[in-house]
C-alpha cells in the first residue's frame, strides 16, 4: 500500500513528466513546423523535420496516456474526499486523452503526404503542401476541442483539492480557475477569429501557473496527514 504522501509524490513526478512532454510535442515541435496559412513553408519545415514531427507525434501519444494515469493517482490519493469528484476527473481525462491521441493521426498523415509519392502524384507540388497545411489545421483545431477536457478536469481535481485539508486550499482554489480559463480561451478562438488566438494564450497562463505550483508542491511537500473524522459520542439514554 503507497502512503497518501507517496502517492502525493507519484502524481507530482507524473504531472512533471506530462507538462515536459506535452510541452515538448505541442509549444516546440509544431512551434517549429507548422507556419499558421503558408502552405509552402510549413511542407517545406515538415519535410525538413519529419523525424522531429513524427517523434512529437510519439511523445504527444505517449504524454496523453500518461495523463491518464496522472489522474488515477489523483484517484487513489483523493477518492475518500468525494468519490463522486474523483470518478467523473478520470472520466473527463479519459476523454481528453482519447481525443489527443486520435488528433495526432492527422500530424502524422502530414509527414507522409509531405513525403511525396502518391499524393505529389494526385494532387501535383501545390495541392500536396495545401493537404500538409490542413492536416496541421485539423490538428491545431482539435487540440483546441481536447482544451474542454484540459480544463474540465481540474474543476473536480480543485474541488478534491480544496475539501481536503491535504493540499493548501488556495491551490485548489487556482486549480478550478485555471479550469475555466482553459475553456475561455478555446471559446474565444472559435468566436473571435481575429483575436481569439491571442485571448487564448494569454487567458491560459493561470491555467499553467495551477498545474506547475500543483506539481512543484506535490513533488516538494507531498501532502499533508488526512485529519482523522471525529466519532460523535453516543448519547445518554
Amino acid at each position: 500500500m503507497t502512503s497518501p504522501k507517496g502517492l502525493a509524490r507519484i502524481a507530482g513526478v507524473l504531472y512533471l513528466i506530462n507538462g515536459i512532454t506535452s510541452g515538448y510535442a505541442f509549444a516546440y515541435v509544431i512551434g517549429k513546423v507548422f507556419v499558421a496559412g503558408d502552405a509552402v513553408r510549413t511542407a517545406a519545415n515538415v519535410v525538413a523535420n519529419a523525424g522531429l514531427v513524427r517523434l512529437g507525434v510519439v511523445a504527444d501519444l505517449f504524454q496523453a496516456t500518461e495523463w491518464l494515469f496522472l489522474a488515477m493517482a489523483f484517484y487513489a490519493l483523493l477518492k475518500h474526499v468525494r468519490e463522486g469528484a474523483a470518478r467523473a476527473m478520470v472520466v473527463l481525462v479519459a476523454v481528453g486523452a482519447a481525443i489527443v491521441c486520435l488528433n495526432d493521426v492527422f500530424q502524422f498523415e502530414s509527414v507522409r503526404i509531405a513525403s511525396g509519392g502518391p499524393f505529389l502524384a494526385a494532387f501535383g507540388a501545390e495541392g500536396t503542401s495545401a493537404l500538409v497545411l490542413l492536416m496541421f489545421e485539423i490538428h491545431h483545431y482539435g487540440f483546441l476541442i481536447a482544451q474542454i477536457f484540459f480544463g474540465l478536469w481540474l474543476v473536480p481535481l480543485g474541488y478534491l483539492a480544496y475539501k481536503s485539508g491535504m493540499i493548501p486550499k488556495a491551490l485548489g482554489v487556482l486549480l478550478i480557475v485555471g479550469g475555466a480559463c482553459y475553456l475561455v480561451g478555446m471559446v474565444a478562438v472559435f468566436l473571435l477569429p481575429a483575436s481569439g488566438e491571442r485571448i487564448n494564450l494569454a487567458v491560459t497562463l493561470p491555467s499553467a501557473v495551477a498545474e506547475i505550483a500543483t506539481a512543484l508542491y506535490l513533488l516538494v511537500f507531498g501532502v499533508k496527514a488526512r485529519k482523522p473524522i471525529r466519532q460523535r459520542a453516543p448519547e445518554a439514554t
